[in-house]
């Protein structure tokens, strides 16, 4: 009776052992996370439905999706980097007045916290037209709800240089507010070691994401060309000199630091059939690619964090 006992003991033992081996296991894989798929998603979703109308600059739309990001700045302790997140500016376009407004966070380098990268996307969009209404999921919500997963990243990989997370609006009226940004820049321009911008980055049936911008830059080219960042996808160069049909240099808010001769790289897709439609919705953006480019370009950014340049 007592040998059954003891081999019981034994045996249970083993067994609680192994099983809190697992558990282990599976904690560590929780923790090492970059960020919540599913919530980048949720996030997607939500802020390219009909209830933002469109996000056009100057609209009910926009205004809501501005206390949309504001809300999530605050809810995960993104510092202002401005009073109350906000940058308010106004411009005129095609003979209209517009007013705008930048939303600006900031979360403190561990190294070198005098010393910036500018992580960008626009959340404006076309609004609605003619009764129905351009969500623009890919174009940009998909680029802001990255800025959300970067937060999350930030949280558990603290950066060694200061982060502006910077939700522009108006890129779709003449890039106003990242041209605003530069233009009465808080921290000082030369401070500014790079902007990291997204643009249209959450669905491509080549399997593609560019990174545009290396070629006016040797150092960006090597980080760029020196490492396989997924065998999944494809992050290519291109795009921005040589035999494009399109050049990209000016396309979207980097155009803006590149100007001011901040280095940059803007990471997008190639336009595709909703591309500045009505269609553009969240049921056509592409899930594991868009995860995907998401940690392919938190891979290039820990890739830049380490330099000084």
């Amino acid at each position: 009776m007592m040998k059954k006992i003891l081999l019981l003991s034994i045996l249970c033992f083993i067994v609680c052992s192994h099983t809190q081996g697992q558990t282990q296991v599976i904690n560590d894989s929780v923790n090492t996370e970059l960020f919540s798929e599913p919530l980048l998603l949720q996030h997607l979703e939500t802020l390219s439905s009909d209830a933002f109308e469109g996000r056009r600059t100057g609209t009910k739309g926009a205004f809501k999706a501005e206390k949309y990001i504001v809300n999530q700045f605050v809810s995960n302790n993104v510092s202002p980097l401005i009073i109350n997140y906000t940058q308010p500016f106004s411009f005129k376009n095609e003979g209209k007045n517009y007013s705008g407004v930048n939303i600006l966070g900031l979360i403190k380098g561990t190294l070198y916290p005098e010393r910036y990268i500018v992580l960008s996307a626009h959340y404006d969009h076309e609004g609605v037209e003619n009764g129905q209404i351009y969500n623009g999921a890919d174009d940009n919500a998909s680029g802001i709800c990255a800025l959300f997963s970067f937060i999350e990243y930030f949280k558990i990989n603290p950066p060694n240089h200061s982060i502006i997370l910077a939700a522009f609006d108006a890129e779709e009226l003449g890039l106003q507010g990242s041209k605003y940004f530069v233009n009465h820049s808080i921290v000082p321009l030369k401070e500014i070691m790079i902007n990291l911008n997204m643009d249209m980055v959450s669905r491509s049936d080549k399997n593609e994401l560019f990174a545009v911008g290396t070629v006016f830059n040797k150092t960006l080219e090597d980080v760029i060309s020196s490492h396989e960042y997924s065998t999944t996808i494809k992050l290519l160069k291109g795009h921005d000199q040589g035999n494009w049909k399109e050049n990209w240099t000016n396309s979207s808010d980097h155009a803006s630091f590149h100007k001011r001769g901040i280095p940059f790289i803007y990471f997008g897709v190639e336009d595709h059939k909703d591309y500045h439609q009505p269609t553009d919705d969240y049921e056509n953006i592409q899930p594991d690619f868009y995860i995907e480019a998401v940690k392919v370009i938190m891979s290039v950014f820990e890739k830049i964090d380490v330099l000084q340049f």
